[in-house]
């Protein structure tokens, strides 16, 4: 059985990313690629779906840790007999997905058992395994279809109902390394290569990129490890950061709300380029808007909400039955049919975040420009449509207040940009639009007699995402109008101090079932208390948000304060992108007079 999910820790080589539990077990692990098949799944069923785990052979106590500001997992096996140290990473260096793991010896002696179980295709296939000679080294080999594993270590461990077991003594100051190598099964295997030189290159590129980082922020350790969590997420080779290494981890456990979010969302990305420039990676920034650039390319009308790490298009959604799911959370979803959703908020998003990079930059790239204006002319045409929203509701579509706001950021960017960096564009004609937007928005999506925005036109429920309007220059932080906002959504979404994305009791999503408070909205109401004169809530909250995350640093889409378990896919870019954002807020708004409630 999994985990709780707080219990995994991250490693990755920013091509694909492992979780490792706190038992030393690798659970969930897909190669070569975030989105690839799993060949470990314990995750989402049982050890009997792959997993490889290392752990003291009686009673333990574990304690883990990042080594310094990198991505090098540490955990620390105590039992009566003696203390040793189990080291996870995946190096990058080459191009090929390895998977690192080193035992050393602190003191006494301490017995370990190891079981590697590979099953390919999310734990439905068994490979074909046999040990072989590569290089002058014995090696076990994993084969099935286009994929191949090998795996070294100074003691291979022997092979039983296809499963590799093994039993050691580990001394003070003894050292053993495994390592797991993926490579296409058609590829003749000659050399294996060294491991220090990539192992010390991938602390060193950590520590070098972490340095770069603000320290004027409060809690800048979180800040820090979050953007590092971020990166780890991105797709070195392309740039697209996916939502979650992870899929099918349920909002609700035992529930259906269970969802792949190993996908690269335009949203996400374009909030995250806006929060790696505000923490004064710029280069890394240029990096994500390029990768967008690539994403949105083609017929405006096309646009998808969400690609693969590769730009590409197709991610039909089908469920794998033969996995019985997180804690029995059925169904498990590969795939994502949100990705053909109209969702105007998109669009604005992208538009501020290359705005941004304008901005920052000083850079004027005709390309960039002439795709802006592409969207812009398919968002004129269509921005009147009800579209899905920024939580790909599956009901009915409407008009998503917070839509049609991120409509008005669209065209109130492209304005700027004319007017601001000399760019040349039908602005008469967005301004018109963006005016007529704005009035819209400010009658048919405020409740005059409640004094909040609502979810969608015609209702008088509320939403987290209007959380973010003041944010994005709809209205100030601390309008009035914005300030009922803040209070209804404490009113209506606020569960044991945190927040909700909207009542599901409305029935508006078109799902069955519960689900918990969503951290980003948590990180989002930090904001809105910041921009609305709030200090000392906003500084609570940030801190309490920020006492959430577990041991090393990370989070999961929501969180139970019932239990004090993290509820779905981990870690989520969404949370720690949001926590970054909010510290940002409070550093902008620390001299602000205090606002009434």
């Amino acid at each position: 059985m999994a985990l709780r999910i707080e219990d995994y820790a991250l490693i990755g080589d920013r091509r694909t990313a492992a979780l490792v539990g706190r038992n030393g077990s690798i659970d969930w692990l897909c190669l070569p690629r975030f989105d690839s098949a799993a060949c470990m799944a314990a995750l989402l069923g049982s050890e009997e779906h792959g997993h490889w785990q290392i752990e003291p052979a009686g009673e333990y106590e574990s304690s883990r840790r990042y080594l310094s500001s990198s991505s090098v997992l540490e955990t620390t096996f105590r039992t009566a007999t003696g203390t040793v140290t189990l080291t996870d990473l995946m190096p990058r260096g080459d191009g090929r997905a390895d998977v690192v793991r080193r035992v050393r010896g602190v003191e006494g002696t301490v017995r370990l058992c190891l079981q590697w179980r590979v099953r390919m295709e999310y734990g439905q296939v068994v490979p074909w395994v046999r040990r072989e000679e590569i290089g002058g080294e014995q090696v076990i080999t994993a084969v099935a279809g286009p994929d191949l594993l090998v795996l070294r270590g100074p003691r291979l461990p022997t092979a039983r109902d296809h499963t590799h077991n093994d039993e050691f003594d580990v001394e003070a100051g003894e050292e053993l390394t495994y390592s797991m190598a993926w490579m296409p099964s058609h590829r003749r295997v000659e050399h294996l290569g060294e491991l220090d030189d990539r192992i010390r290159q991938t602390i060193d590129q950590d520590e070098d990129w972490a340095q770069l980082c603000r320290t004027d922020l409060r809690h800048p350790e979180a800040v820090k490890r979050s953007l590092l969590t971020l990166r780890l997420m991105t797709h070195e080779a392309t740039g697209g950061i996916v939502a979650a290494p992870t899929t099918s981890l349920p909002e609700a456990f035992g529930g259906s709300r269970n969802w792949d979010y190993r996908y690269c969302w335009l949203r996400d990305a374009a909030l995250t380029l806006a929060s790696l420039l505000e923490a004064g990676y710029s280069d890394e920034a240029m990096l994500w808007r390029d990768w967008l650039l690539r994403a949105v390319a083609g017929d405006p009308h096309d646009v998808q909400v969400m690609y693969a790490v590769d730009g590409a298009r197709r991610l039909e959604e089908y469920e794998l039955d033969h996995l019985p799911g997180y804690e029995d959370s059925r169904p498990v979803r590969v795939g994502n049919a949100a990705v053909g959703q109209l969702q105007h908020d998109v669009i604005g998003e992208v538009m501020d975040a290359l705005e941004r990079v304008r901005g920052a930059t000083d850079e004027a790239d005709p390309n960039a420009w002439a795709l802006q204006t592409a969207l812009l002319s398919g968002l004129a045409e269509n921005w009147r449509e009800p579209d899905s929203g920024i939580w790909e509701v599956r009901g009915e579509p409407r008009h998503f207040t917070h839509s049609q706001a991120m409509v008005w950021v669209a065209f109130d960017r492209a304005v700027r940009a004319v007017e601001e960096h000399g760019l040349e564009g039908p602005v008469e004609e967005w301004r018109r639009i963006r005016d007529e937007v704005r009035e819209e928005v400010l009658t048919r999506g405020y409740d005059e007699e409640r004094g909040t925005f609502t979810q969608h036109y015609d209702t008088d429920e509320v939403d987290a995402s209007l959380l973010v309007l003041g944010a994005f220059g709809l209205v100030d932080g601390d309008d009035p109008r914005m300030l009922g906002t803040i209070r209804a959504v404490e009113e209506d979404l606020m569960r044991d101090g945190l927040v909700l994305r909207y009542r599901t009791s409305s029935g508006v999503d078109g799902l069955d079932g519960d689900e918990h408070p969503f951290l980003a909205c948590s990180f989002w109401l930090v904001e809105a208390y910041a921009e609305a004169g709030r200090m000392e809530d906003a500084t609570a909250l940030y801190d309490r948000l920020v006492g959430l995350a577990n041991d090393v640093g990370l989070y999961a889409e929501e969180y139970d304060p019932a239990t004090g378990r993290m509820v779905g896919n981990f870690p989520q870019a969404f949370s720690h992108l949001t926590l970054t954002q909010a510290a940002f807020a409070l550093a902008r708004n620390s001299n602000s007079p205090s606002a009434p409630r």
